[in-house]
């Protein structure tokens, strides 16, 4: 919790309107430790400069964000304008193993009126109501997608690939991939 608070208090502690990037659901390694959105121990030490006693063990996603992060302009400058969360606020785990809200379409069910909550909820931290960016091309997109042509959260949603994709599928072109996204957040940026 104290990590936590200090990371939002560090660069959220205003009444900016931000665009909103959203995730699926917290990673066990990410923000399933730290409390921070794709930001595991490690990142929030030495890219946040918040001192933490976790474990420090990587994460894959987390690398890939924050390389992003770097490319925009550092976090002071993306956290200005750039707010990341997940449809889920809750992470899944089923026989051991983490699992996605829409890995089983039950959950994804059960899950729908409390994500609908949760992104209406957060509509009310400052969320710029013209573009989201959602990372996932996917299933995650395609949910997201559907629930907005309902609720019409955003005029419009970006779809980008999701970072563990980027870091476990094309590492090698991890530049281009960065790029992508910092064209992506440039358009995307509010006012």
């Amino acid at each position: 919790m104290r990590a936590m608070t200090a990371f939002y208090q560090k660069y959220y502690a205003d009444n900016q309107s931000r665009t909103f990037i959203f995730g699926i659901n917290p990673g066990r390694f990410g923000a399933g430790v730290t409390g921070v959105p794709f930001t595991d121990p490690i990142r929030l030490q030495t890219e946040c400069g918040i001192d933490n006693d976790f474990q420090k063990k990587p994460e894959l996603s987390s690398a890939f964000v924050w390389q992003f992060i770097r490319a925009y302009g550092g976090p002071e400058d993306f956290c200005r304008h750039f707010y990341i969360t997940s449809l889920s606020p809750l992470g899944f785990v089923k026989e051991g193993k983490n699992i996605n809200y829409y890995d089983d379409r039950q959950l994804q069910r059960a899950t729908e009126p409390f994500i609908v909550w949760n992104i209406r909820t957060q509509m009310g931290l400052g969320a710029n109501p013209d573009t989201a960016l959602c990372l996932g091309e996917g299933q995650n997109y395609t949910f997201f997608k559907k629930i907005n042509e309902t609720h019409r959260f955003f005029r419009k949603i970006v779809p980008l690939p999701h970072p563990r994709w980027v870091m476990q599928y094309r590492r090698k072109r991890v530049e281009e991939f960065v790029e992508r996204y910092v064209e992506a957040l440039r358009g995307a940026k509010p006012g």
